[in-house]
């Protein structure tokens, strides 16, 4: 490997995270084609059903791909779906060399597409930058190995680790940069989970409030995708008038009710209804990954009230906790962080790595990743 192959590869993925708000339920992907140490095209996955990042590539090389080498982020894929094989289209264009950062996890390539090139005589070089590459594409890794999306759960506090006052007073309490920063991660998220105390309480919207032009490399708002509303409803309490009923883009109920009659109620409303197993009258957070991972789902954003937030905290299903903390001091009497059960001892907190820290206009954002699967450890 030379400083080259990691300075296009470097270019690869950042044109790959161009696709961060668009390209779900598949993976963002760049590709970069270089001629005699001249880049002679480059391609973006934009949209699932468009044309994959290698082919736009092409597309814009013409010709001049014939002999060059492709800086790939992720392994070609080598099957029919909504479009045609990138690896067809790399042997039929006649490169010579395919830097490819990881290996597609998804089953229907696996190491499958690096193998077809290599039988067509290209040579292939595997790993540049593969931590980055990983990076891009959380979700999708994880739904494609384990089943189940990555889970991401934002929260906002003040200083002294409040979320609302003891009336439930809570706007505004982060500014206006890191209310912009929430809508960004609604963007990137496939769909949010929220709790029925939070559509009763407040009548939340849980939709992306920023236009294409806020969100880089989304171009148009005919790209801007809604994520899927799902909201935790045990025994139907939602109101057919809510307001996220109303609004473009889907929501899912999830409960443990069969009450028909509230059902057609919330479905004639525009929602779909799923019943789901429950415990202690709380969703079964992992049957509720696999429902979402099954629909091809692959970020999950959990924004609610410390009551879901802490139980899935608990039940290990958070891969991310994203929290904003504000300059604020909001008093003992105010509304705590994360109802979880009762640790006794230092030997049962819950572990968290700090994996980013920085301001957000006047707020602090900490970027952390719980240690251990759940609070028993395991």
């Amino acid at each position: 490997m030379s400083s080259d192959d990691f300075r296009y590869m470097a270019r690869a993925i950042r044109l790959a995270d161009l696709g961060r708000y668009t390209t779900h339920p598949n993976p963002r992907v760049g590709c970069v084609l270089v001629k005699d140490k001249r880049v002679v095209g480059e391609g973006i996955h934009r949209r699932a059903g468009e044309p994959h990042a290698e082919r736009n590539a092409l597309a814009v090389a013409g010709d001049q791909a014939r002999g060059a080498t492709a800086y790939v982020t992720l392994e070609p894929c080598c099957h029919h779906g909504r479009t045609p094989p990138c690896s067809d289209g790399l042997i039929e264009a006649g490169v010579s060399r395919v830097v490819v950062a990881m290996q597609d996890p998804n089953p229907k390539v696996a190491g499958e597409g690096i193998a077809q090139l290599q039988r067509a005589g290209i040579q292939v070089d595997l790993g540049v930058m593969t931590a980055e590459a990983m990076a891009l594409n959380p979700g999708f890794i994880k739904r494609m190995t384990d089943g189940v999306p990555f889970v991401r759960c934002k929260l906002a506090m003040s200083m002294d680790g409040r979320t609302a006052m003891a009336n439930g007073e809570s706007k505004w309490i982060t500014g206006e940069a890191a209310r912009l920063d929430v809508q960004r991660l609604r963007a990137r998220s496939d769909a949010i989970i929220t709790g029925i105390g939070t559509v009763l309480a407040d009548d939340p919207s849980m939709n992306v409030r920023v236009s294409a032009a806020e969100l880089p490399g989304v171009g148009s708002d005919d790209y801007l995708l809604q994520p899927l509303r799902v909201v935790l409803d045990p025994e139907l309490q939602m109101s057919a008038e809510a307001r996220m009923l109303k609004l473009t883009g889907k929501t899912l109920i999830v409960t443990a009710s069969e009450d028909e009659k509230r059902q057609y109620a919330l479905e004639s409303a525009g929602a779909e209804v799923v019943v789901l197993p429950h415990q202690n009258g709380c969703a079964d957070l992992p049957h509720l990954l696999l429902e979402l991972a099954n629909r091809g789902i692959n970020e999950v954003l959990i924004e609610s009230g410390p009551t879901l937030a802490g139980a899935a905290v608990a039940a290990g299903v958070v891969d991310e906790l994203v929290l904003y903390a504000a300059p604020l001091l909001m008093g003992s009497d105010a509304r705590g962080l994360l109802n979880i059960p009762a640790l006794v001892g230092m030997k049962d907190c819950i572990e968290l790595e700090i994996h980013d820290l920085r301001m957000v206009g006047r707020d602090m954002r900490m970027t952390l990743h719980p240690v251990s699967n759940s609070i028993t450890g395991s």
